[in-house]
């Protein structure tokens, strides 16, 4: 949810169909309330690819039922020790006294396999920070001369870094914006904001402040990148009081489009700039 906004088994979904439209390659992805029981999870979906998410509650009860060398961290030769004194299933391993397991397997190993085999697994997943920058990108069909046009791409670019911001509850103290030419040349300018901000408003104006300090005259585009650097929790930015009526009705806007996007897709709503003309 910290990430991407979506609970488990939606993620895994979308794990899937991006290694297989990207890698042509499908995964299986197996989801619990431990590390043991959602890797446990993995292994028995038995298809080229699918998600498998096992509740908490019915963690111990599932892995009951499978047999011992579907248990993950259980070895070959582990599971051929087990099944030599009658030890065929999780349930079973989890149903002898630890120390008996313990003389079967080794001090250490047979105390993790009882461990495991009871749903207990102690070993923390514990969510890495956020990342401390975001980027975004815009590649042309072709070599690109219209300033309207890369205009438009810059601002889809800074709606985009906005939005990304904002489902991350973080907030830029600086951007950089990169482009690059035709002959593989490029150019690069990072500049900070005067306070950290994830609004599309601020980030706008200073996006256009570096697109001008470029000095494009007729330097032929293929892409452009604008990275949001130096990123923060949006907690830490500090809220004034603000007179700006004007603003604080954008400001409002803003957030009725991003329930908007939420709901109906990235492309729903923007800036009539970023969409493409009728013809």
């Amino acid at each position: 949810m910290r990430y991407h906004g979506v609970d488990g088994r939606r993620l895994g979904e979308v794990l899937r169909v991006r290694a297989i439209s990207h890698l042509g390659v499908d995964v299986r992805v197996g989801m619990g309330p431990t590390i043991t029981v959602a890797a446990t999870a993995s292994g028995q979906i038995t298809a080229p690819g699918g998600v498998l998410a096992i509740a908490p509650e019915h963690a111990a009860d599932w892995l009951a039922q499978l047999p011992v060398d579907a248990l993950h961290g259980i070895g070959p030769r582990q599971a051929a020790a087990l099944r030599d004194y009658g030890i065929h299933s999780v349930g079973l391993l989890a149903a002898v006294p630890p120390a008996t397991v313990q003389r079967l397997l080794g001090g250490r190993a047979g105390r993790i396999a009882a461990d495991r085999a009871r749903g207990i697994d102690p070993r923390p997943v514990v969510p890495r920070a956020l990342p401390a920058s975001a980027t975004v990108r815009h590649t042309f069909d072709r070599h690109t001369l219209d300033g309207a046009a890369v205009r438009a791409a810059l601002l889809d670019l800074v709606v985009q870094l906005g939005v990304l911001l904002r489902s991350r509850d973080q907030a830029a103290r600086a951007l950089t914006l990169t482009l690059r030419f035709a002959g593989g040349t490029s150019w690069e300018k990072t500049r900070r904001l005067r306070e950290a901000s994830a609004h599309d408003e601020d980030l706008r104006s200073l996006a256009y402040q570096l697109m001008d300090a470029a000095g494009l005259q007729r330097g032929r585009l293929t892409g452009l990148a604008l990275k949001g650097e130096d990123l923060i929790d949006a907690g830490q930015v500090a809220e004034q009081i603000s007179l700006d009526h004007a603003r604080e009705a954008r400001l409002v806007a803003e957030a009725a489009m991003d329930r908007i996007r939420a709901k109906f897709g990235p492309t729903a709503v923007g800036p009539a700039a970023t969409f493409p003309h009728a013809s």
